[in-house]
């Protein structure tokens, strides 16, 4: 087993200039059309964008074996598109985020370009975005195939892939019936999870870090699916959604039956303490 840390330095050094030009483009593209919300389906492209790089820099270094640099293309790629074109679909037609008008306040125009929208959220994904996907580039120059973890790390992806994308199918459905306003969602994956969505993004970027610890130099990239899953359980994901849902008729009694976040059945004691 070898790993080339060279040519991770050149990966990492390309990703890094994919993110920034990726991230300027939709600053740009903000301004003109008058909403930063469109950073939101930037997020799920940015990975499409490093993924399909690091694949062909890798190709073209001659590093890598080709199984694990396909898998390595191709997962990111999938559940990247998947989201891009899920959030593109939700939000067209729709005005701006509520979080991104408060950060702009009622003395700039919408898709004005402050350095606080700057700095809280091109900057900030950007950063995150950089560090989430190191499992990518590592198993793009690594020699190495461990069929047992690349089986692993694809069925804990195709796990997730599953929860996050039924789940969000599931949510749409039901807020496409008027009938359903106000009301909480707890049918479906969402009787077993209060977010399988958040769920199953977890688990696919833990998939992909398994994948790509073929070689122990592999392990340093598990702060990509730690901050992650952080992020996820602790600040924008988990705890932003359910502050916001706090004060919805039906939700404390839907808390109290239904796991936070790791899928378990519904009322059991586990569920309720998560």
């Amino acid at each position: 087993m070898s790993f080339d840390w060279a040519a991770a330095g050149i990966l990492l050094a390309v990703a890094v200039g994919v993110v920034v030009v990726t991230f300027v483009v939709t600053l740009l593209v903000a301004r003109a059309v008058g909403k930063h919300s469109v950073v939101d389906v930037t997020w799920g492209l940015g990975f499409v964008l490093i993924a399909v790089s690091a694949y062909v820099t890798s190709g073209l270094l001659g590093v890598g074996n080709g199984t694990v640099r396909l898998v390595a293309l191709l997962l990111p790629v999938i559940w990247g598109l998947r989201l891009a074109i899920y959030i593109g679909w939700r939000n067209h037609g729709k005005g701006e985020d509520p979080r991104y008008s408060e950060m702009l306040g009622d003395d700039h125009a919408p898709g004005a370009i402050t350095w606080t929208v700057v700095r809280k959220v091109y900057l900030t994904q950007a950063g995150v975005q950089l560090v989430v996907v190191l499992p990518v580039l590592a198993a793009m120059v690594r020699t190495s195939t461990v069929s047992v973890l690349l089986v692993l790390g694809a069925l804990v992806w195709l796990v997730g892939f599953f929860f996050e994308s039924v789940g969000d199918a599931q949510l749409a459905r039901f807020k496409a019936n008027p009938d359903n306003k106000g009301k909480v969602l707890d049918s479906g994956l969402w009787r077993y999870t209060r977010h399988p969505n958040y769920f199953g993004d977890f688990c696919v970027w833990w998939g992909i870090f398994l994948v790509a610890v073929g070689h122990p130099a592999g392990l340093v990239t598990v702060v990509g699916p730690a901050l992650m899953s952080y992020l996820l359980i602790g600040v924008t994901g988990k705890e932003l959604t359910e502050k916001g849902m706090s004060d919805r008729p039906g939700y404390a009694e839907y808390v109290e039956r239904t796991s936070g976040f790791f899928p378990l059945p519904p009322g059991s004691a586990p569920a309720r303490a998560t």
